[in-house]
């Protein structure tokens, strides 16, 4: 298969799987395995793609060209490999886990949730092979409107008004702040596309370029940097395995991909160093995780808990970023990788406590474990790659942003990465021990062991096992992080 061929299949084989999806919406089981079918392809194809980019085979592309100089066009860079092989496998696993919840859990309307789910795993490989900023913005804003049934599935007032919050401030950031950011590099320049050391330095005053990079920063709302994170805990009213797509495979992590995207290749590391671009911004992005940390710490129900987290984590990739060192900026983007495998494990094990014993709250938890050992084990690795100890692959990237904010002498946000870790402690650790060692309150008595379906399991293993593959094997995602520091 020719380099276009594979790269035009990846794009649009999610839009073919909707379109099954749709077409068989009679039969459950043909439904649903289309979508694992459609799923396990993609997540060979991306498998296949990065062993061709690694042996140095270029992917290009080409669509149309609307405006004379802007083009919807891909090409494959290193970062954009490491996005895409992370959300390709873990929409597989996802689906996996997506198939036990829903059936588990009786819920309505599955035909139009998978099918928007893979309408959203489009829109994900656009933005990871988009070559130029106006590529990338279409497909960052298709994703957007696909994700959003997604988080209004339930149909409730509680369902709608979140939707309406979500909608709201993506939209609203994107149009408002990361069009305008597009709009002014492009008269500053005369181009937006994407270059290893970027195309900004000789066409921008320094001393403006800093509000540039915040109409970025802040117009790219699902990186969900404060003030503009609401949308990601409004979003929690959707079912869990939305939840999972949301925080670990597909928007947030569009978010901040798109950051470091901007970062390495519009700005480049060198003219944001010499001058200092993100000087002040990047108290912000340690703001954020400071503050969602002590938020996290104060919620009782689960999912809100880990939303919150997710706040904070997504801001250490984003201060890694704007580090703008070689260290921060590998350390960011193993962290999308890192980050992605244990957040989606945590959220899977929420998810199958709900499903098996239709409990929401952190309080409820207590002894639990006795009779879900499978999800507590999962959720227990899953916290401890989080807050980055050994032998959970959370460990490198922490290591590779501390690295960068040494590198960069700056030992308060390194006493910020250190805090923060301590605060993972404190409002993750107490959620496995609740479950194994405290005792069941209201009389509840745990004596049968009493899982999830199957499915539900089986996703979850498989992403807890990576977390801890992940610590001895990172070599894929370091050496996909390595090349995108020193460029195409």
């Amino acid at each position: 298969m020719s380099a276009e061929t594979l790269l035009l299949t990846i794009l649009l084989l999610p839009l073919a799987g909707a379109a099954g999806i749709i077409i068989t919406r009679r039969n459950p089981d043909v439904r649903e395995g289309v979508t694992l079918l459609c799923s396990a392809l993609i997540a060979a194809l991306v498998v296949v793609l990065a062993n061709r980019f690694m042996d140095g085979e270029t992917f290009a592309l080409t669509l149309i060209e609307p405006v004379p100089g802007i083009a919807i066009s891909f090409k494959i860079e290193a970062l954009g490999m490491l996005f895409a092989l992370i959300a390709g496998i873990l929409w597989l696993v996802t689906s996996i886990y997506a198939i036990g919840y829903m059936r588990g859990h009786n819920e309505q309307n599955q035909t139009r949730f998978f099918a928007a789910f893979a309408v959203s795993i489009a829109a994900t490989m656009g933005i990871a092979f988009s070559a130029n900023l106006f590529t990338l913005f279409l497909f960052y804003e298709l994703l957007t409107l696909s994700t959003y049934p997604l988080v209004t599935h339930a149909g409730t007032p509680e369902a709608k008004q979140g939707g309406r919050v979500y909608l709201g401030i993506l939209l609203g950031t994107s149009i408002a702040l990361f069009l305008l950011g597009i709009l002014v590099t492009w008269s500053l320049t005369g181009r937006v596309d994407f270059e290893p050391g970027g195309i900004l330095s000789g066409h921008i005053d320094p001393a403006w370029a800093g509000l540039l990079y915040a109409l970025f920063l802040f117009g790219i709302g699902k990186a969900a940097v404060m003030p503009f994170h609401r949308w990601l805990p409004a979003a929690m009213v959707a079912p869990t395995p939305v939840s999972a797509l949301l925080h670990a495979v597909a928007v947030v992590k569009a978010g901040v991909f798109t950051i470091l995207k901007v970062t390495i290749y519009i700005f480049g590391s060198d003219f944001i160093l010499s001058n200092d671009v993100t000087g002040g911004l990047i108290w912000m992005a340690a703001a954020t995780i400071l503050i969602a940390s002590m938020v996290a710490m104060t919620k009782d129900n689960l999912k809100a808990r880990l939303a919150y987290s997710t706040v904070s984590q997504l801001s250490y990739i984003v201060l890694g970023a704007m580090l703008a060192s070689k260290a921060g900026l590998i350390g960011a983007s193993m962290h999308i990788a890192m980050h992605a495998f244990a957040k989606i494990t945590l959220f899977f094990a929420a998810g199958a406590i709900f499903v098996a014993w239709h409990k929401k709250k952190v309080s409820e938890l207590n002894g639990l474990g006795r009779a879900m050992p499978v999800t507590f084990t999962a959720f227990f690795i899953g916290t401890l790659s989080i807050i980055g100890l050994p032998p959970f692959g959370g460990m490198w990237s922490k290591w590779y942003l501390a690295l960068g904010a040494v590198e960069t002498t700056q030992l308060l946000l390194l006493a910020v990465l250190m805090i923060s870790s301590l605060l993972n402690i404190i409002y993750l650790l107490p959620i496995p021990i609740r479950g194994f060692f405290s005792k069941p309150e209201s009389g509840e008595h745990y004596t049968e062991i009493e899982e999830a379906p199957k499915s539900i399991l089986l996703a979850m293993v498989i992403t807890s096992t990576a977390c801890i593959i992940l610590f001895f094997y990172p070599d894929p995602f370091y050496r996909l992080a390595s090349l995108a520091v020193g460029g195409y």
